[in-house]
């Protein structure tokens, strides 16, 4: 194996529809597309005006959430922000949080320590 891995994120496959997020979401969970033993990340993108179809939350790991374009709002338990452009947003484990896209979408990177099956989720979690 080698001692570093080099591949676009976009080349990632998309787990958004099997995961029944939906046209307006896609999902590249990298971590075993790069052989990365502890580090867990994503590409999520979001088209414009969207919100996400689910929330989730974990036991372990915390996230780091960085904006790359875009902007939009996050909901974090009962708070909402607004996010925009190379916003980093740290979320410990036991908040629930979900996405919704501003008019021009929205895409994030994820990041965090990587635990297999710690995870969550609350389909229509974020609903008005």
């Amino acid at each position: 194996m080698s001692a570093y891995t080099h591949k676009p994120l976009t080349d990632v496959e998309d787990s958004a529809a099997g995961l029944g997020l939906g046209p307006e979401q896609e999902s590249r969970f990298a971590t075993g597309d790069f052989a990365a033993k502890e580090t867990g990340f994503a590409l999520h993108r979001f088209r414009g005006g969207t919100r996400q179809a689910i929330g989730h939350r974990h036991e372990q790991a915390e996230e780091v959430y960085v904006v790359v374009a875009g902007s939009g709002r996050m909901k974090l338990d009962d708070d909402v922000i607004e996010i925009g452009l190379m916003d980093a947003i740290r979320v410990a484990p036991s908040v629930t949080r979900a996405f919704e896209a501003g008019a021009d979408g929205l895409d994030i990177l994820v990041f965090g320590r990587h635990h297999d099956g710690d995870g969550e989720v609350f389909p229509g979690w974020w609903s008005d």
